[in-house]
């Protein structure tokens, strides 16, 4: 056995013969069985493919019939196998003690095995494991046609007999002799008078491979040359679908990067993902004048004890949700919800002057214009009663946290517009003095004197109401 080399047969390379750990180590060859090639569908194989097999099974077996070995005794599809090359190579010769027949109460895969077995040896008490030369000729003649047919071994049209009752059909003998279909609307009428001639009953009337290398060249047109360009163009088509496969993983991943890149983009301000993405350190930076808007919902809390939570998520969802496309009208950037808070920024992390003030006001009075015709789903007649507060100034701004980082504000200037919020009254836009006199530089805003309101931890401090902004059309 480690003498013989030759292209078409799997080569051996060892065996392992300490019980009960009994096997037999060859050449791999990674496209699998040829069984395996014919029952998968996907692969399409143009009759140039298929002649290459059968070619490749013929000078296989040529040289193992003109060897020392002399027989195969177990020829079938799924001992045919195939390299990275796409040559096929005959596995599973010689050694035929090492074949027994094993005692198995499975009889569908017990008969499954014989459907490649000459009559001759089947009607046999003891048939020599090593086999015959006309019975490896019948068993190829079984293996054209699962080539010719791609429907399994020993498909019969309009019948449906398992192995067990074709087996026995087979050693029985009976004329018209059992075999196969031969349909030539598949293949070539050469190939169908080769099948019969391989499995006629009596094995002298059967070719031997020598002769079916003679027969198989007549009528196979193409020759050597032509199959390689076929080999050649399946690689190219091969590679070429792995072109495409790269090109619509790429996609893919692009795609997926994309949805990445605007979450992030949701969650922090664009400039500071630019930072995290180039893997650099988002440092703190200090803003000397920003506006933050601050707003929750009064009787909240005595809400959502009447409600069920699903009903509360989906009005914070429903009312975020409005708001979230509202504010994209502005130049601003939303910091955070908490519960029913909302919080949102302008003046940073880009700086835009004196303007944070202008979009932060013209914002909270859309949100509120719009917040009085907002419907409740659960309580549609309820009017949700919004309260704003705003305030300017100072602060200091970055990235806080390594997990689900966030993009935070610090600075007094924080909690005392949160504080401008929680003493600020429903449906109504109360901000400092700061943010007025901020205001009163666009002389477009129509502002209310509420008065000095005591702060927790400010104490007194001028406040106003922000009324509406006044148009051309108002001046007019």
């Amino acid at each position: 056995m480690r003498d013989v080399q030759f292209n078409h047969l799997t080569r051996f390379l060892g065996a392992c013969i300490d019980p009960p750990n009994i096997c037999i180590v060859t050449e791999y060859c990674p496209r699998g069985s040829l069984q395996d090639i014919l029952e998968n569908d996907s692969i399409n194989l143009d009759w140039m493919f298929r002649n290459s097999l059968i070619n490749d099974i013929v000078k296989g077996m040529c040289f193992l019939h003109r060897s020392i070995i002399g027989c195969h005794g177990n020829l079938k599809s799924s001992n045919c196998v195939v390299d990275s090359r796409f040559v096929l190579k005959i596995t599973d010769y010689g050694l035929a003690s090492f074949r027994c027949t094993c005692d198995t109460d499975d009889v569908y895969a017990l008969y499954a095995k014989k459907l490649w077995t000459a009559p001759e040896l089947l009607r046999m008490g003891r048939p020599p494991p090593q086999g015959t030369q006309k019975g490896d000729v019948y068993s190829f003649g079984i293996i054209l046609q699962e080539i010719a047919l791609r429907n399994g071994a020993f498909y019969i049209q309009g019948m449906d007999l398992s192995p067990k009752e074709i087996v026995q059909k087979v050693r029985n003998g009976q004329r018209p002799y059992f075999r196969p279909t031969a349909d030539t609307s598949c293949h070539s009428e050469e190939l169908g008078i080769l099948m019969e001639r391989c499995w006629a009953e009596d094995p002298l009337e059967r070719p031997d491979f020598n002769q079916i290398k003679i027969y198989i060249c007549k009528f196979n047109k193409e020759g050597t040359t032509s199959i390689l360009d076929n080999l050649l163009s399946r690689m190219e088509q091969y590679a070429n679908n792995l072109e495409k496969l790269v090109e619509e993983r790429t996609q893919a991943y692009l795609e997926e990067k994309r949805k990445a890149e605007n979450l992030l983009y949701q969650i922090l301000p664009h400039s500071v993902a630019e930072q995290l993405k180039r893997g650099e350190t988002v440092q703190a930076e200090a803003f000397d004048s920003v506006t933050i808007y601050f707003s929750d919902i009064v009787g909240f809390t005595s809400m959502s004890a009447e409600s069920t939570p699903m009903q509360v998520v989906t009005l914070l969802n429903d009312l975020y949700t409005c708001f979230d496309a509202i504010i994209d009208n502005f130049d601003v950037y939303k910091v955070e919800t908490i519960g029913d808070a909302y919080m949102v920024v302008s003046g940073l992390p880009v700086r835009n002057g004196k303007l944070h003030a202008r979009e932060i006001a013209r914002m909270s009075l859309a949100l509120l214009d719009t917040v009085k015709t907002f419907r409740i789903r659960h309580r549609p007649n309820t009017q949700l009663r919004l309260r704003i507060g705003i305030h300017t100034g100072p602060v200091c701004a970055g990235v806080v946290g390594l997990k689900m980082p966030r993009y935070c504000l610090f600075g007094d200037t924080v909690n005392t517009a949160s504080r401008m919020e929680s003493n600020g009254e429903a449906l109504k836009i109360h901000i400092s003095s700061a943010t007025k006199e901020v205001l009163d530089e666009f002389v477009c805003f129509q502002l209310e004197l509420r008065g000095d309101i005591e702060m927790k931890g400010k104490g007194k401090m001028r406040t106003f109401w922000l009324l509406g902004e006044i148009t051309d059309d108002d001046v007019i």
